[in-house]
């Protein structure tokens, strides 16, 4: 049997080559899926490397076995992040784990992008202790894709959990992070913002959206993105605009009542299509467009929420991915991976500081 590339011969990220490092461990089905997962990229993008982190005995067989010894490196990782740990636990034990190994290879310039699907805070915490924050971010973000009715199919929502908080400067800085993403994840030249509030009139919302509305608006032209103002909860998935900005407690909320909503359509469309023989045959006349249907609400199609505000792209992985899933997230970290996209992201990230008190001093003066 084959063996896989080990850690005696690392592969090096270059101008001119993608590296992406993916975390085998974590996921709910385990390393298996992950590895199918990598098999579906690979055959899209055999030109792309990998650095597969876990452990090296079981990674070498599963790649052996899928004929992917070639385009992958594996470092060896022998612990696990537990989706049940703190992140205050990861942090402290956390160092043999192949998540930190996955960071570890994008710190040290091995690779581009790092892909896991393991426990969300222990990965936010270990990306921003080895990552750091970008200069201009006060906190970082999570930008999911929220299936929409732009031609695109789907709109970019940030912040979907990861801090509760956000002031009108982290609310600037998630609509210029927002807006690059759609950019060159989604190739949209000049995205729409809006900024989610409880109503459109500028009168209604929090003292810190009010300042927030006017440090966006103003920082429009200069951030490349047409800025719409205030949008409602029911503007999310429209073709109003393409990028959502909000907290992360209501983003998160809105994001798993989401989730929840598209549960409860699916089991009643399935209950009622099995109810009666006439409802099942109509279902069968229906199959085409039901599947379409299927595959436009389908997660595993857009899976992958990209860490928005670090030095460099981190997306995380539904835990529970299958390998269209799986092969999804790293689809997308290739995408970013090859439009440069963390050193556009900090270019337009590092000039929110500058703009936030631009504002400021025009609004002194003129009030």
């Amino acid at each position: 049997m084959m063996n896989a590339v080990t850690d005696t011969d690392p592969t090096k990220a270059t101008a001119t080559e993608t590296v992406l490092s993916v975390d085998a461990m974590g996921g709910d089905s385990g390393p298996a899926t992950v590895v199918a997962g990598l098999s579906l990229f690979l055959k899209k993008q055999p030109d792309a490397k990998i650095i597969l982190h876990g452990p090296e005995d079981e990674l070498s067989a599963l790649l052996a076995a899928k004929g992917l010894t070639d385009n992958v490196t594996v470092h060896n990782a022998t612990d696990v992040v537990k989706m049940t740990d703190k992140p205050s636990k990861v942090l402290r034990s956390g160092k043999n784990t192949s998540m930190w190994s996955a960071i570890e290879a994008v710190r040290a310039g091995q690779a581009q992008v790092c892909v896991s699907c393991g426990n969300t805070g222990g990965l936010m915490a270990m990306s921003m202790l080895r990552l750091r924050k970008a200069e201009g971010v006060n906190r970082p973000a999570i930008a999911c894709l929220w299936p929409s009715h732009n031609p695109s199919g789907f709109n970019v929502l940030l912040d979907a959990g990861a801090d509760i908080r956000a002031d009108q400067d982290d609310l600037l800085a998630y609509a210029l992070m927002g807006a690059s993403y759609a950019r060159n994840g989604m190739d949209i030249p000049r995205p729409r913002v809006g900024l989610l509030n409880v109503g459109v009139e500028e009168h209604k919302g929090r003292a810190e959206l009010k300042v927030a509305h006017e440090l966006i608006a103003s920082a429009a032209d200069a951030g490349d993105f047409e800025y719409v103002g205030f949008v409602e909860g029911g503007d999310i998935p429209s073709d109003r605009i393409d990028v959502i900005v909000t907290d992360g407690f209501t983003g998160n909320v809105a994001l798993k009542t989401g989730e929840g909503t598209a549960k409860l359509i699916s089991g009643l469309l399935r209950s009622n299509l099995k109810a009666n023989p006439m409802a099942m045959l109509g279902a069968l006349l229906a199959r085409g467009a039901l599947k379409a249907l299927r595959k436009k609400v389908d997660p595993s199609g857009v899976n992958g929420g990209v860490f928005l505000g670090l030095n460099h792209t981190v997306i995380k992985s539904h835990g529970s991915a299958d390998a269209a899933g799986v092969s999804a997230a790293i689809s997308l970290a290739y995408r970013l991976a090859r439009s440069g996209f963390s050193d556009k992201l900090a270019a337009r990230v590092a000039s929110a500081v500058s703009l936030a008190q631009d504002v400021r001093d025009e609004t002194d003066v003129t009030s």
